[in-house]
């Protein structure tokens, strides 16, 4: 019997001091946090959302530094983006709802709910809502050069 109770005292004591360091853990992470969100340089904008609404849909920048834009794109049921490309700036788009068709150096995808693609630089793309229900998208750009004029339009093709 008291071998048991001492084995029960020593697997609790052992438990005590996990839970300690589990705690010192956790108090120290934080503290790092805290000393990470103090010293980081990259700026960011703390600008309210801006929408831009294009006959498309819409475009409602979400947040942006230095060297990335992060945007919030919504595309009506039958409706697409120009056809377009960039020299300065590459971008990832993640599909939050509906379903996108993704045209990219010609070749043709379908994207659906939580999918995504890359779109590298200088490389023609555009992206087409098929569904009937609005195609939102979360949009990272990242580059050297965010800039409105970084946008090359091509001539549409006819559908006729």
């Amino acid at each position: 019997m008291l071998a048991r109770s001492t084995a029960f005292k020593n697997s609790f004591s052992t438990v005590k001091m996990l839970q300690d360091r589990e705690e010192d853990f956790g108090k120290q992470a934080m503290d790092n946090n805290q000393n990470d969100e103090q010293t980081s340089t990259l700026p960011v904008s703390s600008e309210p959302a801006t929408t831009r609404i294009r006959p498309w849909g819409t475009v409602t920048i979400l947040e942006h530094g230095e060297r990335y834009k992060i945007n919030r794109i919504e595309v009506k049921p039958g409706e697409h983006i120009s056809t377009q490309m960039h020299y300065h700036r590459s971008e990832h788009w993640i599909v939050v709802a509906g379903t996108a068709k993704v045209v990219c150096s010609g070749k043709e995808t379908i994207l659906m709910q939580k999918q995504s693609t890359y779109v590298p630089m200088n490389t023609p793309h555009r992206v087409e809502n098929p569904g009937v229900i609005p195609l939102v998208m979360i949009e990272v750009q990242n580059g050297e050069y965010l800039g409105e004029d970084d946008i090359t339009r091509f001539d549409e093709e006819s559908d006729d």
